[in-house]
């Protein structure tokens, strides 16, 4: 049954890259290898031996002795857990996206364009590098790509020269995450678990991720998409500001900056933070639009009137809703595979095969080329699960340089391939990136900055 399901879910990721071959949009095949890959689960749940708990990231014991009852028990919970925390996701995305298109409502991006006043393409490679790279490693990487990207649309209006930063921008932005406590999913993961500190993870990361991100953008800064000068975009002349752009602009990110302080201070996940800043951001854009405040729907044509007015109805229609379940079924599917254990026993086999493949890779008992073997591994499948299996795997202490090498290469490996990292995810929806052209155009620089951080990791380790 095992096999069965692992065979489900390469055909379901084939395809999700040849979605533009087969004329299917990606969130199909991404939720029906995630129903097929859980119904499978639930009809052989007997004949499975052993079972991944993700809340304590070990494998249960005795799993294969218990009933039938109690099998079916463990994996109801297990699949209300993972929906709650791809749910967590989910409702974090629609607050920031939903920020982000209010921002957009009031023209509030205009207020950036003109501070970026040149228009040579390398110049703007730059400057969205570097903010990608900062922004990323205070409100987070997928954050900062929902941003990021929002704002080259308004700048670049060349979807064939945009997609081109997008694809850096990924890059930039797992590469800042990284070095950040709140900047990835995984480094919070490492965080919460007490396997890593704040002072030690820039330490140790902070150099290795920016060289991370330089490599690819100075290689990037030479090819033909980034030589010479952006065209005008007559839109942008022709269009008048309104007069409470640079108030929402400010509004806005800084409710998105003030997740992770709130989360700090509450010990309450992101999206709590992230549905008040939604709804402070809300109450402002109602007050300056000069309509009723409204935001949930009521069966009369008065509210129906209002709709068409809000600037918080308009906003939420405009939400990539695609790409938002396209985030569950691929969520669920690699959560599928996490539960039968097949992820914990992936890592567990690299660890076990290939511990020393010389003492120069060798440190400490955990081969380097096992951890940069994750990195390519949280790519091709999940950073998550991949993680969570470490976690389980390895007893080294807190702030261990093991810690900080998964850190890095969990955090920067996904940018290898466009779905490995939800930043690439986020960017594939808003932005139709073919999976192939992510492969042929931006992978091999995502590689080359992986490398070259990682040897950097290495050097700067011996001196802390």
């Amino acid at each position: 049954m095992e096999s069965i399901i692992i065979i489900v879910f390469v055909l379901g990721y084939l395809a999700i890259t040849v979605e533009h071959s087969i004329k299917i949009d990606k969130l199909i095949p991404a939720l029906v290898m995630m129903a097929i890959s859980w119904a499978l689960i639930s009809l052989g749940i007997d004949s499975f031996s052993q079972w991944f708990d993700s809340s304590s990231h070990g494998l249960v014991e005795g799993f294969e002795s218990l009933g039938h009852e109690s099998k079916m028990h463990w994996m109801e919970e297990t699949l209300l857990h993972h929906l709650g925390k791809t749910a967590e996701i989910l409702v974090f995305l629609l607050g920031a996206m939903t920020i982000v298109e209010i921002i957009d409502y009031f023209d509030g991006f205009s207020t950036i364009k003109s501070f970026i006043k040149t228009k040579s393409k390398k110049k703007i490679l730059w400057i969205f590098g570097f903010l990608a790279f900062f922004l990323s490693a205070i409100i987070d990487n997928l954050t900062a790509t929902i941003v990021l990207i929002s704002i080259l649309q308004k700048l670049v209006s060349d979807r064939s020269v945009r997609i081109w930063y997008a694809g850096l921008i990924i890059i930039a932005a797992n590469a800042g995450g990284a070095w950040s406590p709140i900047g990835d999913v995984t480094t919070t993961m490492l965080w919460i678990g007490k396997k890593v500190t704040t002072g030690h993870l820039f330490v140790y990361l902070f150099l290795p991720s920016l060289i991370c991100m330089l490599i690819p953008f100075l290689i990037a800064s030479f090819m033909k998409p980034f030589q010479g000068n952006l065209e005008q975009n007559i839109d942008d002349v022709e269009k008048p500001k309104s007069r409470f752009s640079s108030t929402m602009l400010y509004l806005g990110l800084g409710g998105i900056v003030s997740v992770p302080i709130f989360k700090t201070v509450t010990h309450l996940p992101p999206y709590v933070g992230m549905m008040l800043a939604l709804g402070v951001v809300a109450i402002f854009a109602e007050i300056y639009s000069n309509s009723k405040f409204s935001i949930s729907s009521h069966d009369s044509a008065e509210s129906d009137a209002h709709a068409h007015h809000s600037p918080v109805h308009h906003s939420l229609s405009k939400i990539e809703l695609p790409s938002i379940l396209f985030f569950l079924g691929i969520l669920m599917a690699v959560a599928a595979l996490e539960s039968l254990g097949i992820l914990f026993g992936f890592a567990g086999t690299l660890q076990d095969t290939m511990p020393m493949l010389g003492t120069e890779l060798h440190h400490e008992g955990v081969s380097d080329l096992v951890v940069l073997l994750l990195g390519v591994g949280s790519a091709v499948i999940d950073n998550v699960p991949l993680v969570a299996a470490s976690l389980g795997m390895f007893s080294e202490p807190i702030d261990n340089e093991l810690w900080h090498f998964i850190a890095y290469s969990a955090g920067t490996g996904g940018s290898m391939l466009i779905i490995g990292s939800a930043a690439g995810v986020v960017a594939m929806g808003m932005e139709k990136i073919d999976f192939f052209w992510y492969l042929k155009k931006i992978s091999w620089l995502a590689l080359i900055g992986f490398l070259a951080g990682a040897v950097a990791f290495m050097f700067t380790r011996t001196i802390f």
